[in-house]
């Protein structure tokens, strides 16, 4: 594994660790504001389920750098090793339209609210669209807005003061985890070409799970 992919393996694992981490504590948080304190952190409820979002959207490309995700491979191990070769990168290059085109369209929801041009064509992009509104001003329903993060007003607001945290925010999560998630499609299909491996499924828990359930079964059974 290089460093570059390597820091961004331990990048997208500390970032996991994070959202988990502030999601435990602010639902905490909030339980001990409502029964002990009768009071309530009205903006938490938002603030979660957007770093839910980040926290499944950026597992997912994790996954797959992993080979974590679950598959069906039952014909797939029918195949002659140079067959099943064959069938990897078919299934790695469908893998990777696929996270292409969830880039493309990613990226056209976020870019409005960055102030950003979307991009033109239906499927595939075919450059930027020359006349498109800026959302930048759109903000979320009661997440107030971090002093460290003030300096958005001027760039994506005119200078004009959010009351809330602006929806560029937790809505760049879309464009990031599909880049991250085609990124890692393309790393798979060159350890695919390169023989390391000849599936993206390497996750077998049900086959592991029957296996051990059949030695403790034969374990009680011969005591």
């Amino acid at each position: 594994m290089t460093n570059s992919g390597s820091r961004i393996d331990h990048l997208e694992e500390n970032i996991i660790a994070l959202l988990l981490g502030i999601m435990t504590v602010l639902t905490f948080a909030n339980v001990v504001a409502r029964y002990v304190f009768v009071s309530n952190i009205f903006w938490a409820l938002e603030l979660t389920v957007f770093l839910f979002a980040w926290l499944v959207l950026l597992g997912a490309s994790y996954a797959v750098k992993k080979t974590a995700h679950l598959g069906v491979d039952a014909l797939v191990n029918m195949a002659s090793p140079e067959r099943r070769r064959t069938l990897a990168l078919v299934v790695t290059g469908c893998c990777i339209l696929y996270a292409a085109l969830l880039m493309k369209g990613a990226w056209d929801y976020w870019a409005p609210y960055a102030n950003l041009p979307p991009t033109e064509g239906r499927w595939f992009p075919m450059g930027f669209v020359e006349k498109f509104r800026g959302n930048g001003w759109y903000e979320t329903q009661d997440i107030p807005v971090p002093f460290f993060l003030r300096w958005l007003e001027d760039v994506f607001n005119g200078g004009a003061e959010y009351e809330k945290l602006p929806k560029v925010v937790p809505y760049l999560v879309m464009p990031l985890s599909m880049a991250l998630l085609l990124f890692r499609f393309v790393q798979a299909g060159a350890r695919v070409w390169r023989g390391e491996i000849d599936m993206m499924i390497v996750s077998h828990e049900a086959e592991d799970d029957v296996a051990e359930a059949g030695k403790a079964l034969a374990e009680e059974e011969g005591k």
